[in-house]
């Protein structure tokens, strides 16, 4: 026989074995796979959203610690470029386009003469934008017409050309 020592027990050994997979768990497998997309999906868009927004809280942070110890002319400078807005508005009546291109050109004008450095960057910027946005037009006008089908005059004189006459 085998002989047991008082303080020791003998060494045992175990087998993990793993336990059958549950209605619960399937379900909630095929639940991860139908839902899959959608969080890759929301995670893309987080991670493009995020810069953005964080941008967005930093210049609000910094327009809010200028705004708590402007310097003493930055009140009549915004009175007057807001004067100058509701100006515009009042000439721009009728139209909407007026509506949109008066109060902004002329609180634009105003903001020009009391910021000139900021309207310069603004300008150039603008400028470069613009200058982007037609060149995609042309492109995509450029496409569209060598994308455009033969018309049917056309299609008849290259096959009265390509033919042969003894």
């Amino acid at each position: 026989m085998y002989k047991l020592s008082l303080y020791t027990t003998p060494q045992q050994k175990f087998q993990y074995v793993e336990p059958e997979r549950g209605q619960v768990e399937e379900s909630v497998a095929t639940l991860r796979k139908l839902a899959e997309p959608y969080t890759t999906w929301c995670q893309g868009v987080y991670g493009t959203v995020k810069p953005k927004v964080e941008s967005t809280v930093q210049f609000g942070q910094n327009s809010y610690a200028y705004l708590k110890n402007p310097p003493p002319e930055f009140y009549p400078r915004a009175g007057v470029i807001g004067v100058a807005g509701i100006l515009g508005l009042f000439l721009g009546r009728g139209s909407r386009l007026k509506k949109l291109i008066y109060p902004t050109s002329l609180m634009a004008i105003a903001a020009s003469m009391y910021y000139p450095q900021e309207a310069v960057t603004v300008a150039k910027n603008t400028g470069d934008t613009v200058y982007d946005w037609a060149l995609q037009a042309y492109v995509a006008v450029e496409k569209l017409v060598k994308d455009k089908p033969a018309s049917k005059k056309d299609q008849a004189e290259k096959s009265s050309s390509g033919e042969t006459k003894a």
